[in-house]
């Protein structure tokens, strides 16, 4: 790998030894995909995906501490994924006891590790950092060091950045040193389409089970959707966006898509066009039949399958703000129709602190609290992973948390059905 005079010098040590193993770490990094350079990162801001708490991490805390000692911290401020807890999340005794007192004990003394390396603030905690309430939001072609599967491939596809699917940790040394390997990605040749997917659905397909179906066909290569614009449109608009985040999410949770284009509509695609796509490139067609077959194949992880639903996550990526507008209306809609004052099943929606605080300045937000339903900032994931919860029936209209924990995936229409006591199909 070529390295330039400041690069070199950090490797030997002239910033310090702590840095110098940073810079080799993302040095041997990139060796290892065959990147021939390091590049300067150029967005404004960082992501980091670990932001929890585990009692278990101790050796991600005492790195931790020895960044911070030896002042290797960030050189951008960062955002981070969402926190595991929030006492407002239903929740009982037992679960609580596993949550602080075994699984996240570390979380508080972490979220001040987190603020002295260089987090934003105390509102930075998202997994839709992007969005303009929150305010990291990179511009077409800027190369960022970011973690998060559904933040990367959002960033890649929607806004046009260039960040290639880090690891945590990676993520940070990134953000110190201000440089990353120029592999996969972040390269031209890296982010053509090796893929070609035909939408050809009687109706606009489901966001998470056409990403599933994508994701689990084409893996970590890059797509080049034809035909999705004749449902959602060809501008980027709040519908559109919040649409393509739900969708690349469960493209790279059920795969591991980094980048996708779509004919007609994503930065890259509208200016190149097909040139973006390989020679002879693979081909998957997708219709009603096939979304039908993707659905169906979803295991249930319930032991007991006929069981009722016991709490409903909806927002696994963060809800935007005019998906917190349009599910609090469909909810009191539907609620109304059958007579009833509050959802017949726990329900917490979820979002970033700054998406919430916005709504909570508008009149919605009374009206979703009088429906029952809980509006919090937690990672729905994080609090799955709880082995407690992991034994409750859950429902979700997330691939992601379908795909990661043993929350039974429906359709938005099938949730708000069954949130406004329309039972279970």
């Amino acid at each position: 790998m070529e390295l330039t005079n400041e690069q070199q010098q950090i490797l030997n040590g002239e910033k310090g030894e702590t840095m110098a193993k940073v810079m080799q770490t993302l040095v041997l990094y990139g060796q290892t995909f065959g990147a021939t350079k390091m590049v300067p990162v150029t967005g404004e801001m960082g992501h980091l995906v670990t932001s929890f708490g585990l009692g278990v991490m101790k050796p991600v805390y005492e790195l931790m501490d020895k960044l911070i000692a030896d002042g290797a911290v960030s050189g951008q401020k960062f955002t981070v994924d969402p926190r595991p807890l929030d006492k407002n999340v239903p929740s009982d005794i037992l679960k609580n006891l596993v949550f602080r007192k075994f699984m996240y004990s570390a979380q508080e003394p972490y979220d001040a590790q987190l603020e002295k390396l260089g987090l934003v603030d105390k509102t930075g905690y998202t997994c839709t950092c992007y969005l303009d309430q929150v305010g990291n939001k990179p511009k077409q072609g800027d190369v960022l060091s970011w973690a998060e599967s559904s933040a990367v491939v959002y960033a890649n596809s929607v806004l046009g950045a260039r960040c290639n699917r880090n690891s945590g940790i990676i993520e940070l040394f990134g953000s110190i040193v201000g440089y990353v390997p120029y592999f996969g990605l972040l390269t031209d040749e890296g982010r053509k389409a090796t893929w070609v997917v035909e939408i050809k659905t009687s109706t606009v397909p489901e966001a998470q089970v056409l990403g599933s179906a994508i994701g689990m066909k084409v893996m970590e290569d890059v797509p080049y959707i034809k035909g999705l614009t004749n449902y959602i449109g060809t501008e980027l608009d709040e519908k559109t966006c919040a649409y393509l985040k739900d969708f690349g999410a469960a493209t790279a949770s059920n795969g591991a898509v980094g980048l996708y284009h779509v004919e007609g509509l994503t930065p890259e695609a509208k200016e190149q066009g097909e040139d973006l796509i390989v020679k002879d490139p693979r081909t998957y067609v997708i219709d009603d039949k096939e979304l039908a077959r993707v659905k169906a194949s979803y295991p249930v992880m319930w032991k007991n399958p006929d069981a009722a639903p016991k709490l409903c996550f909806v927002g696994c990526p963060h809800l935007s703000l005019e998906q917190l507008k349009d599910w609090t209306e469909q909810v009191s809609r539907g609620l109304k129709a059958r007579g009833l004052a509050k959802v017949t099943v726990p329900t917490v929606f979820t979002a970033a602190p700054g998406v919430i605080e916005a709504f909570r300045q508008l009149p919605q937000a009374q009206t979703l609290k009088d429906t029952g339903v809980v509006l919090s900032y937690i990672c729905p994931l994080m609090y799955m992973n709880n082995p407690l919860a992991g034994k409750m029936p859950v429902i979700t209209n997330s691939n992601k948390l379908r795909t990661y924990t043993t929350a039974r995936y429906y359709p938005s229409a099938e949730i708000l059905d069954i949130i406004t006591g329309g039972g279970r199909k």
